[in-house]
C-alpha cells in the first residue's frame, strides 16, 4: 500500500507520515548516500595546503555539506607551548617525532568523532602527510571506520610562489610571533628542508594507482586526477580546478532603489525610482574612480539591475541565476499584506528563514543551489562588479565571509552601498562604501522569538579572519611538553604561550622588514640550491 505523506510546512517537501522530524538537519545541501569522506592534504610546508583546506571547506559548507578542517599544526601548538626551532621537525629527533605522531592521532580521533557523532560529512585532515607511512596510517584509520579517503597534494617548485606564501602567512604565524623576519625566514626554510629529505610524493601511476586523488601543480597550472569515486569528489575536483590566487577585487551591490522598494513590495520587476537613477549615475562615477582593468559587469535579468548597469556605459552580462528569490504567491506583496493574507506562511518564514520556501516559490537553500555556477565563475574571474538583489547578495556574501545558514538571511545589504571584497591569505577583506544617495531601508531584523543560537550542525567550521566565531575549543590533547627535548631558542625569538585558537593572520607578516628582493634571492638559494 502506498505510504501516506505529509508536506513539510516550512520546506514544502513531502515526507513520510510517521512522526519523524520534518527537517533532517544532517545536511542542508546534497543528500549524499555515500560514506563520510576524509580529505587528506599532502605536500611540503608553504605549498598552500591550509589555503586550499579552508577555501574548500568554506565552499562545501556553503553548498550544505557539513565540513570541518582538522589542522594538525594547531594540535602541535596545543601540545608544545614553546616552539624553539626547526630542530623539532628533524626526522632524527625521536622525542619530537613521538609528539608529532600523538598530535596526528589526536586529530584523527576528533575526525572520527565529527563524522560519526556530530553529523559531519567531510573532514579535512590538514597536515604535510609527506610519507607513505603516515598516509598508510590514515588509510587504515579510514578503513576501520568505513570512511572514504580523497587525497589533495599541492606541488609547487616555483621559488617565488613559495617565498610569497612564506611572507604572507608563515612569518606571521604563532610560531614566529616574537621573531624578527630574518631569523624566522631562516628557521622556516630549514623546517622545509627537514620535510624535503623524507618527502614521498603521491604516485598515481604505480604505488598509489588505487587511491582517489588530485595533484594540484604550480598553483593550478596543471592537475592530475586519479580514480574519482563519487559525486562529491567530482565536485571537489571541479572546484579546485576553478580557483586561482591572482590578486583581484569583487564588488557587490544591489540595484538602485526601485518603485517597489518605495512601496514596500517584494519581488516583481519594477523599474528604478528617481533616487535609484541617481545611484546608477553615482555608481558610474565610482567605477571610473576605481580605474579597474578589464572589469566584468554582471546583472540579473530583471529591469532594475539592467537599468542600473546601463548607466555604467560598459558591456554587461545578464545572469538569470542572479534574479531575486522567487516569493511565489507572495510576489509583489508588502509584508503587511502577507501577514494578513497568509498569516501561517508569515510566521513559518520567521521561524526558519533559511529553509522556508514560499508556496510556489523558493527558499534561501534553493537560492544557494541556483547561485553555485555564479560562485564558480566568480572564482575563475578577476575584477567583477555584480549588480544583484538583497537575498542574492546575502548568499554571495555568506560564501565569501564564511557565514552560517542561520546568519545568511539576516546579513545587512543596504541599497546604494557597494561592498568591496578583496581575497586575502585565509579569508576575505570587506569594505562597505556608501555612495551617499538616500534610499529606503529594506532590511528586516530577525524577530525576537527567532533569536536563538545557530544550530551547531550548520556552523561554518573553517577558521578565517572574518568567519563567525566558533564556540570556545576544549583542550583536545594533553601536553607533551615533558617529551620534548630541550633545544636552544632562535636568536631574536622569545618563547611564549600559544593560544588555543589561531588568530586571524594578516596578508603580510608584521616582521617582514627586509627588502623583498633580498628575501626572494636568499630563499630561492636555500630551498632550491643550484
Amino acid at each position: 500500500m502506498p505510504m501516506e505523506l505529509t508536506q513539510s510546512r516550512i520546506q514544502k517537501i513531502w515526507l513520510p507520515n510517521d512522526n519523524r522530524p520534518a527537517l533532517p538537519r544532517r545536511s542542508c545541501g546534497p543528500q549524499l548516500a555515500n560514506s563520510p569522506t576524509v580529505i587528506v592534504m599532502v605536500g611540503l610546508p608553504a605549498r598552500g595546503k591550509t589555503y586550499i583546506s579552508k577555501k574548500l571547506t568554506r565552499y562545501l559548507n556553503w553548498i550544505g555539506v557539513p565540513t570541518k578542517v582538522f589542522n594538525v599544526g594547531e594540535y602541535r601548538r596545543e601540545a608544545v607551548k614553546h616552539y624553539s626551532s626547526y630542530d623539532f621537525f628533524r626526522p632524527d629527533n625521536e622525542e619530537a617525532m613521538k609528539v608529532r605522531r600523538q598530535c596526528a592521532l589526536a586529530a584523527l580521533r576528533d575526525v572520527k568523532l565529527y563524522l560519526t557523532e556530530e553529523a559531519g560529512q567531510i573532514a579535512v585532515f590538514d597536515a604535510t602527510n609527506t610519507t607513505r607511512e603516515r598516509r598508510g596510517l590514515i588509510l587504515n584509520f579510514a578503513k576501520e571506520n568505513g570512511f572514504k579517503v580523497f587525497f589533495i597534494e599541492s606541488v609547487c617548485n616555483d621559488p617565488t610562489v613559495v617565498a610569497t606564501n612564506v611572507m604572507e602567512v608563515k612569518l606571521s604565524s604563532p610560531d614566529y610571533r616574537d621573531c624578527n623576519s630574518t631569523d624566522a625566514m631562516e628557521d622556516f626554510m630549514k623546517r622545509i628542508n627537514c620535510y624535503q629529505a623524507s618527502y614521498q610524493p603521491l604516485d598515481p601511476d604505480n604505488y598509489d594507482r588505487e587511491l582517489s586523488l588530485i595533484k594540484v601543480i604550480d598553483v593550478g597550472r596543471r592537475f592530475l586526477v586519479n580514480r574519482v569515486q563519487d559525486h562529491i569528489q567530482s565536485r571537489i575536483v571541479y572546484y579546485l580546478m576553478n580557483i586561482h590566487v591572482q590578486p583581484r577585487t569583487i564588488y557587490l551591490c544591489r540595484h538602485g532603489e526601485s518603485d517597489f522598494n518605495l512601496k514596500g513590495r517584494i519581488g516583481g520587476d519594477s523599474g528604478l525610482s528617481n533616487r535609484g537613477k541617481k545611484f546608477a549615475l553615482a555608481l558610474n562615477k565610482f567605477v571610473e574612480e576605481q580605474n579597474l582593468k578589464d572589469l566584468k559587469v554582471w546583472t540579473s535579468q530583471l529591469k532594475r539591475t539592467i537599468q542600473t548597469a546601463e548607466a555604467l556605459q560598459l558591456p554587461y552580462e545578464q545572469w538569470k541565476a542572479l534574479n531575486e528569490i522567487d516569493a511565489g504567491v507572495c510576489e509583489e506583496m508588502t509584508y503587511e499584506e502577507i501577514r494578513e493574507q497568509h498569516p501561517e506562511e508569515f510566521a513559518l518564514r520567521d521561524q526558519d528563514k533559511y529553509y522556508y520556501r514560499y508556496p510556489s516559490g523558493e527558499s534561501y537553500q534553493d537560492l544557494v543551489q541556483r547561485l553555485e555556477p555564479v560562485i564558480m565563475e566568480l572564482e575563475r574571474q578577476e575584477n567583477v562588479l555584480v549588480i544583484c538583489h538583497q537575498a542574492v547578495m546575502r548568499c554571495l556574501l555568506a560564501y565569501f565571509l564564511d557565514k552560517s545558514a542561520d546568519e545568511m538571511p539576516y546579513l545587512k545589504c543596504p541599497l546604494h552601498t557597494v561592498l568591496k571584497l578583496t581575497p586575502v591569505a585565509y579569508g576575505c577583506r570587506v569594505e562597505s562604501i556608501s555612495l551617499n544617495i538616500e534610499a529606503v531601508n529594506t532590511h528586516r531584523e530577525r524577530p525576537e522569538e527567532a533569536k536563538k543560537g545557530p544550530n551547531p550542525l550548520m556552523r561554518r567550521n573553517s577558521v578565517t579572519p572574518l568567519a563567525s566565531p566558533e564556540p570556545t575549543k576544549k583542550p583536545r590533547i594533553n601536553s607533551f611538553e615533558e617529551h620534548v627535548a630541550v633545544s636552544s631558542a632562535l636568536p631574536g625569538c622569545v618563547p611564549q604561550e600559544v593560544p588555543t585558537q589561531l588568530p586571524g593572520q594578516p596578508l603580510l607578516g608584521k616582521a617582514c622588514l627586509r627588502p623583498v628582493c633580498h628575501f626572494l634571492k636568499v630563499f630561492s638559494l636555500l630551498i632550491f640550491p643550484r
